[in-house]
């Protein structure tokens, strides 16, 4: 539980920090002096849930009781379908085919690049821990 909350905190405070960087981004890109408040908390209120449930659904990889494929495909069900109920209610990807398979395509790409590469980083801890034991 206190892993829950600890990964709840860091979400939520990682979605609310990414929002403010792009609204201050889009800010600054276009000269605009005023912004829309309600686009802006509804935009702020979906980065820090999208923050918050890509740190919390992580934990299928701490589960031992899985195997790598279920912890894999448990975490990319869950994050698909709760990113894609997230950017077509808010607005994110308009509502259309040619809008849904351009972004199913890049988030099927950034995520393989995202698991690939969290994948060689712990395979070479893995591997730096057990030549550090095999020195004892």
């Amino acid at each position: 539980m206190k892993t829950f909350l600890f990964r709840s905190m860091i979400g939520i405070f990682f979605g609310a920090f990414l929002a403010i960087v792009f609204t201050n981004l889009y800010v600054l890109s276009n000269d605009h002096i005023m912004l829309d408040g309600t686009l802006f908390l509804k935009n702020s209120l979906g980065s820090i849930f999208c923050g918050w449930f890509f740190t919390v659904s992580s934990l299928y990889f701490e589960n031992p009781n899985l195997r790598l494929y279920q912890q894999t495909a448990l975490h990319f069900v869950t994050v698909i379908i709760l990113y894609f109920i997230l950017a077509f209610g808010i607005g994110w990807v308009p509502f259309n085919m040619a809008s849904f398979f351009i972004a199913i395509a890049l988030f099927l790409g950034f995520y393989v690049i995202f698991w690939t590469s969290f994948y060689l980083y712990f395979n070479r801890q893995m591997k730096k821990l057990n030549e550090e034991l095999e020195m004892l």
